[in-house]
């Protein structure tokens, strides 16, 4: 299984610039559907997602396991102090808000900024149910019955093309970014 190292903080930012696109308010399925999609996306353009987060399968659909804890429940401080509520509010009535008019984005690259924008332009506009029963189409995921199970990037890319050397540098470079992230101590 390949597996990134999660950034809170630019999980944050990245959830904080969808929402000021949708108008600063989204139901959070919605958002955690945007999020992935995201995510996903990048992954297959580059080699590495934009959060980091472990990718799951639930009944509404894959999603990103952290950043649904993170709207769900109440998240605890980042090492440096930056917690998810700076960026997000708490649910109410299943809607979340932008903490910010104009949220900080200096983790996110010019090219994850347009993968934002062209995911929320693509999809942005759907109904939660409408999308989530729509990514129950994508090949990654699996029906876990009431359940989760675990999504390989791996899965996604060999769906996308992606040859087996070229996935095997994908988690080469995934596992380095980790252990440089550990030994750095870098959040």
């Amino acid at each position: 299984m390949i597996r990134f190292p999660f950034r809170e903080r630019k999980a944050s930012q990245a959830a904080a610039y969808l929402l000021k696109l949708h108008g600063n308010e989204m139901h959070y399925l919605l958002l955690i559907k945007l999020l992935y999609l995201a995510d996903r996306q990048a992954l297959v353009d580059r080699g590495l997602p934009i959060t980091g987060d472990r990718l799951v399968s639930m009944d509404y659909g894959p999603v990103l396991s952290k950043v649904k804890d993170l709207l769900t429940m109440e998240p605890e401080p980042e090492v440096d102090g930056t917690t998810w509520r700076e960026y997000v509010s708490e649910p109410a009535n299943y809607k979340v808000k932008g903490q910010q008019v104009d949220p900080d984005a200096d983790e996110l690259s010019e090219y994850e900024l347009a993968i934002l924008e062209e995911i929320h332009a693509e999809y942005g506009s759907m109904d939660r149910f409408e999308l989530s029963k729509w990514t129950h189409d994508l090949p990654e995921w699996t029906d876990p019955h009431g359940s989760s199970l675990p999504i390989d990037p791996k899965d996604i890319l060999q769906h996308a093309g992606k040859s087996g050397d070229e996935i095997a540098e994908i988690a080469d470079e995934a596992e380095q970014l980790a252990f440089m992230r550990k030994v750095l101590a870098i959040n």
